[in-house]
């Protein structure tokens, strides 16, 4: 008899835009479909450490699609889900599920990038209309760019490189960098050095421990003996927690700063040790915009929790989506036509206004927030239409 996690990685729900769900089953395809509505499947973790972030994305695009009577681009949508389970191995077969067994018309995912990169080859292969809602790995929207991949969320160089700029243009000339020691935490803290440096900063020191080792205490000591102007680090979830408890805990007397990751969702958990950490990131709660303010009310009453920079993630992954299924009718094999719209595509979002370098990663503003009292307040806007440099890729467009 299979365990109930094998049963669990093996089950996908199809849903409809009027939220009727069904079970499916790999590689089976149902007939209704195939002269129905247009299917988006959507590889995102729904267990696991990363389920929260998968599940914030999910409300906002049914949100969305709620809003807009199930109806994008004159044609109905369909959502076919499936748990990636955040398992980069599991990667190529979970996307192969849904891109040769489902036949979607559309992909979006995901969150992990070692996922993501699996899912990004099949993608391209198939030239499938694909977005990426989270996943932050340079290399997506760099060296392995393509037309038919798009992202609504950052590339983790991206986060860096603003969180560095912010940080010189504090004025603070020293710093000491500290992350887990995997491919987010060394981009990002790689953005930050360059972006700090070029501004006329300078990194003493760069720390990494394994990840997800979360035995901080060596590392805080040699923080000490640094003695930067401030540390700037990236972690998240559960280790962020414990980050954040313990550098407090020390009383280094030097002022913490990091990507805003490192204290998005966490805010509550941290307590008041959290007071006082300054982060950049291309979110803020109270960014003052009508989008913003709408979305969050309406989010908030649907689902009775607030949304999170993931969700709005989601949100700009339906308006990106909306824009290339209008261009073409609704007509996804139109995909030339349907890409190039994409590209080209300009809305207004809750983060600020949206639009897309020739690589396909997003253009957009970055937020200055400092952590008081369970909350990320929103200081300044410290970057306006910040890109990254796409480095590598070969884009046309």
């Amino acid at each position: 008899m299979k365990s109930r996690s094998e049963l669990s990685r093996r089950r996908m729900l199809t849903l409809t835009g009027a939220g009727a769900s069904a079970l499916a089953f790999p590689f089976i395809r149902p007939s209704w479909a195939q002269s129905g509505p247009l299917k988006v499947g959507l590889l995102l973790p729904y267990s696991g450490t990363y389920a929260q972030l998968g599940e914030a994305i999910t409300r906002a695009m049914e949100l969305y699609l709620k809003q807009k009577g199930g109806v994008i681009g004159g044609r109905q949508i369909t959502f076919v889900k499936l748990d990636d389970e955040s398992e980069p191995p599991k990667g190529a077969e979970n996307t192969t599920k849904l891109v040769e067994g489902e036949k979607v018309d559309v992909l979006v995912g995901t969150v992990h990038s070692g996922v993501a990169m699996a899912m990004a080859k099949i993608a391209r292969e198939a030239g499938l209309p694909t977005i990426i809602p989270n996943a932050g790995a340079d290399v997506l929207t760099r060296a392995l760019c393509a037309k038919n991949i798009f992202r609504t969320s950052f590339s983790n160089g991206q986060v860096g490189l603003a969180t560095g700029k912010a940080a010189a243009d504090a004025g603070i000339k020293t710093a000491v960098s500290f992350t887990w020691d995997y491919a987010a935490g060394k981009e990002m803290i790689g953005g930050f050095a360059e972006a700090f440096t070029a501004g006329g900063g300078r990194v003493l020191k760069e720390i990494t421990i394994p990840f997800p080792n979360v035995e901080f205490q060596s590392a805080l000591a040699e923080i000490a003996n640094w003695q930067p102007e401030i540390t700037h680090s990236f972690f998240s979830g559960g280790g962020a927690v414990k980050y954040i408890k313990d550098y407090a805990a020390a009383k280094l007397g030097i002022p913490l700063w990091g990507t805003g990751f490192l204290t998005e969702g966490v805010e509550a958990a941290v307590g008041p040790a959290g007071d006082g950490v300054k982060t950049v990131l291309h979110y803020a709660d109270d960014i003052d915009n009508p989008e913003n303010k709408s979305f969050r009310k309406d989010f908030t009453d649907a689902y009775k929790i607030a949304p999170d920079v993931f969700a709005v993630q989601g949100w700009d992954a339906m308006q990106l989506l909306e824009a290339g299924l209008k261009a073409v009718g609704g007509d996804v094999s139109k995909r030339d036509a349907m890409f190039a719209a994409m590209s080209q595509a300009s809305f207004k979002s809750p983060r600020g206004p949206f639009k897309l370098s020739a690589s396909h990663n997003p253009i957009q503003n970055f937020y200055l927030r400092e952590l008081r009292g369970g909350k990320n307040v929103l200081i300044k806007t410290s970057a306006t239409d910040f890109s990254d440099p796409g480095t590598g890729c070969k884009l046309s467009s």
